[in-house]
């Protein structure tokens, strides 16, 4: 067969149905073969946005798939979106199409030093140095994308889809991890059977590993209130009666209090992020004296941000269940702690009526808090949501709950705008029976938009929600704080984001007041096309991401000393 049959057919033995990105011609040889092989290519309208299709398509599927570009300028353009899959954990193959062998180095037409320029962001890396290794190492690309849960590249010089030869196609395979070291996963059930108020902490490795049973499982034994990881809201059932809410940036009160108090922490496929452990809503509620077991996939986060009496490598859903064979086996079967159950109630209950105070409308311009509260309410059940980087999007976090895994896909560490919506469309991809949302700030719609006409063009129908309050929320933020109200580069004058949606030809709707928002969702699900719902709300904005990684603005040359804002 020819070096593109090769590729082709190997993409097709790792189960690939759908690559996004943007025709070219230094992988047109191959390109040619995608609709016989029954692989779906979606043309979007900008390259980074191809690799955030590949990363929502990987979160909700659990599989990647690749992403590809003309050699260049597009392939450059698919850093941000890599960097952002390397920070979230998503596997997805990053093909990059490169100068032909016989260029190399003579600076011709679109060439640039590919390999370099993902070095950093990039799990495992490989240029196809002769073609008719092109198979082998396509299968050796998707197998590491797998076993290290993150982007990696395979960068193949164009000349090299073209050619003739002997190949094999290889089955596609997985690492398979077990439950961890057997001594350290014994001293880690001593510890949990002997706690007094131990707390579990389910992150994003719970849900790759699908592990959301066993979880539920070890928590009911120990009577534990489990919290998510910032930006795992889907990573524990929210109605289960030991769910008390995401901790991080705009998290429940209800899960800070009780781990301030843990004596026992089990961090259970959780990289322990700085961001989700800094203090929040005035509370510095991370345990210092606590005893923390860390448990994660990948060996190098392990006691990474924070001390630990135990770090654990091993796959969340075996480890879980390894626990619970452990904690039965040694101590039996064990009676809820009801003490224990009423403090998790009592606790849930006074943050619940706290938010509820915190999401009153009052005055005529419709509230963000108010927004975000009528929100919850209205979206379905099965529904998945991506959140952009924002001060709406983020505080957005109190107020999404998920009872399945594969939910909810946030911007997480990279923290990139434009995030959430060609994310959400690589989701619905992955998940067509599913209503899928993009909650998205009006500055990062901005870099996002024009792909309203690639779910137009392609019939994929996300619903974005638009918030329009004319300012980059976040950073204005800062400058209300420390700068003294002084809004360089944070206002924004903004179009008529439906008029240009519907321009683009999708629904779309504008909402001013609270009794509006509602009805616009359940129209835009009814509409079953792609939707853009602006919501126009109140420039009030919620707390800064970080208090400490500010200062008040202090001026030394007398032409700037009235900008001080340093208090005396």
């Amino acid at each position: 067969m020819t070096a593109s049959e090769a590729f082709v057919e190997q993409l097709v033995a790792e189960g690939v149905t759908m690559i996004p990105g943007i025709v070219g011609s230094a992988f047109m040889d191959a390109l040619d073969l995608f609709p016989d092989a029954g692989i779906r290519f979606v043309p979007v309208a900008h390259e980074q946005n191809a690799a955030h299709m590949a990363d929502g398509y990987a979160r909700v599927t659990g599989r990647p798939t690749a992403v590809v570009a003309q050699n260049g300028p597009g392939i450059t353009n698919f850093v941000t979106a890599v960097a952002a899959a390397n920070g979230a954990h998503t596997p997805m193959v990053v093909v990059t199409p490169s100068a032909g062998s016989t260029g190399v180095g003579l600076e011709g037409f679109q060439e640039t030093e590919q390999l370099a320029i993902f070095s950093k962001i990039t799990k495992w890396q490989v240029q196809v140095n002769r073609p008719d290794r092109m198979s082998e190492l396509v299968r050796r690309a998707f197998y590491l994308a797998k076993a290290e849960q993150g982007p990696v590249q395979i960068d193949i010089p164009r000349d090299y889809f073209y050619g003739e030869g002997d190949y094999d196609i290889y089955p596609s395979s997985d690492l398979r991890r077990g439950p961890g070291d057997g001594e350290q996963l014994r001293e880690a059930a001593r510890l949990l059977a002997t706690a007094r108020r131990p707390v579990i902490v389910a992150g994003g490795g719970v849900v790759a590993a699908e592990g959301v049973d066993e979880t539920a499982r070890l928590a009911t034994y120990l009577t534990a209130p489990v919290a998510n990881s910032y930006l795992h809201n889907d990573s524990f059932p929210s109605h289960h009666r030991l769910a008390v809410g995401p901790l991080g940036y705009q998290g429940s009160k209800a899960a800070m209090r009780l781990i301030a108090q843990a004596d026992v922490v089990l961090a259970l496929g959780c990289r322990l992020n700085p961001f989700g452990t800094l203090p929040q809503h005035g509370l510095d509620y991370w345990p210092g004296d606590a005893e923390i077991i860390q448990i994660d996939a990948d060996h190098r986060r392990l006691g990474l941000t924070k001390r630990v009496r135990l770090g654990i490598a091993g796959d969340a859903r075996a480890a879980a269940a390894e626990l619970v064979r452990l904690l039965e086996g040694e101590h039996g079967e064990r009676a809820p702690d009801e003490a224990r159950l009423a403090e998790i109630n009592q606790e849930k209950a006074a943050w619940a009526a706290e938010l509820d105070e915190w999401s009153v409308q009052r005055g005529d311009a419709l509230r963000p808090r108010r927004a975000l509260a009528l929100l919850r309410d209205v979206l379905p059940d099965d529904a998945i949501v991506s959140t952009d980087i924002g001060n709406i999007c983020s505080v957005s976090n109190s107020y999404l709950h998920f009872d399945r895994p594969r939910s909810f896909l946030g911007a997480m560490t990279f923290g990139n705008c434009g995030y959430a919506y060609p994310t959400a469309l690589g989701a619905k991809l992955a998940a067509p029976g599913r209503p899928v949302f993009a909650y998205v700030g009006d500055g990062a719609w901005g870099m996002s938009l024009a792909e309203v006409m690639t779910a137009v063009r392609e019939d994929i129908p996300v619903i974005a929600i638009v918030w329009n309050n004319k300012q980059w929320g976040a950073e204005k933020k800062n400058q209300v704080i420390w700068f003294g109200d002084r809004y360089v580069g944070s206002n924004l004058d903004n179009p008529d984001f439906a008029e240009v949606a519907r321009a683009m030809g999708a629904h779309a709707s504008t909402v001013t007041g609270q009794d509006e928002l509602q009805p616009a969702i359940k129209d835009a699900l009814a509409s079953g096309g792609p939707s853009v719902v602006q919501i126009n709300t109140s420039r009030e904005l919620g707390d800064p991401f970080r208090r400490d990684a500010m200062r008040y603005a202090r001026r030394h040359l007398p032409k700037y000393a009235h900008l001080n804002t340093k208090p005396e």
